[in-house]
């Protein structure tokens, strides 16, 4: 078996790997056909980590990946040889008050694919055959194209974040941010009614990458948040600001453009940025955070496979697993989005 690791300080490799065992009671075996590099598994190749997480051991990288079922176990039902699966990277407890309570992705014991922040680390997704319990993967129609499904868990993520604000249906929608996570919220939110979508960054190729997800007007920011003037005036005129950049100014600029008692959605995360209290308090503005996903994976990877939703225009190369190196110096490279490595396609020897 071929995993990509990650070794202290920040050592990528491509190892081989003993095959995992056969599947037992409620597992499978999914051959891995494509992984997309997150900006987590950025963090672990540029920096060894983030925030005070560490990589301390070898630990394989990847959350986001697509397979074809390769083996079940005892008592599996719902999946066969053959299936093509999206694979879940979150494994909440289902014991803990905030599981018990309808939101296990708070969970207060999660395992997540590909995360240093448990010691042993949780080992990640980018390995050419995984063997994980049957629920974390989710079956897709037949001839569903693995690449595509491989961007189940971002959508998802999105999925999550529009779902906070409630109906958005005929809302003007403004979105900071315009990298896969901003780029897929665009696609979320058209898919969920919005009226008006703006967006805003400092880089033109994301911006067009933007429009073409579903954004009606896409702001340079390259000058000045000035440019949002003219929706910032009358006390604001954006219902929904969904905060993707993680940058202070732009949550600055999101808060102003928001009318009274908008909702704000912070999905960024970077330095902790200072909040416009004057007008948060004055405008009675609702402030919702949004951590992961839970039951959006799945309607994530049905927008995918039935073609609600097509995520191809963020793809911006696919690397033969192999390759790796060369696909994570790219998608560090600054003018990638969605770099995807090929396990499927990808001579080893």
């Amino acid at each position: 078996m071929i995993a990509i690791t990650i070794s202290p300080p920040h050592d990528l490799r491509v190892e081989t790997l003993d095959i995992p065992a056969a599947p037992g009671p409620g597992e499978v075996a999914v051959t891995v056909s494509h992984g997309g590099i997150c900006g987590s598994d950025l963090h672990y190749y540029r920096h060894g980590g983030f925030g005070t997480v560490r990589v301390r051991q070898t630990m394989a990288l990847g959350h986001e990946v697509s397979g074809t079922i390769a083996a079940v176990g005892p008592g599996v039902e719902g999946l066969a040889p053959g299936d093509p699966v999206a694979v879940n990277p979150s494994r909440p407890c289902g014991r803990c008050a905030w599981c018990d309570a309808g939101k296990p992705n708070l969970c207060a014991d999660m395992r997540f694919s590909g995360s240093a922040m448990r010691d042993p680390h949780e080992q990640g997704l980018f390995r050419s055959v995984l063997t994980v319990p049957a629920a974390q993967a989710v079956r897709l129609p037949a001839g569903t194209d693995l690449a595509q499904a491989a961007l189940t868990e971002p959508l998802a993520v999105c999925l999550h974040a529009i779902g906070q604000a409630g109906d958005i249906t005929g809302q003007t929608v403004l979105i900071s941010g315009a990298g896969p996570i901003g780029c897929l919220a665009v696609a979320v939110a058209r898919h969920a009614g919005a009226g008006r979508i703006l967006v805003t960054d400092i880089a033109p190729d994301r911006l067009d990458l933007a429009r073409r997800m579903g954004a009606d007007e896409c702001l340079d920011l390259t000058a000045g948040t000035h440019v949002l003037t003219p929706w910032q005036a009358d006390r604001g005129k954006v219902d929904l600001a969904v905060e993707c950049s993680g940058a202070e100014a732009a949550l600055h600029a999101a808060c102003a453009a928001l009318r009274p008692a908008g909702t704000l959605v912070a999905l960024g995360l970077g330095a902790e940025p200072a909040l416009p209290m004057s007008l948060v308090v004055t405008k009675e503005l609702r402030l919702l955070g949004s951590f992961r996903f839970d039951a959006e994976f799945a309607q994530a990877a049905q927008l995918i496979a039935g073609g609600q939703i097509d995520v191809t225009p963020l793809v911006t190369a696919v690397f033969p697993a192999a390759r790796a190196a060369e696909a994570f110096a790219a998608a560090a490279g600054g003018g990638a989005m969605k770099v995807q490595l090929d396990f499927a396609n990808t001579d080893f020897t």
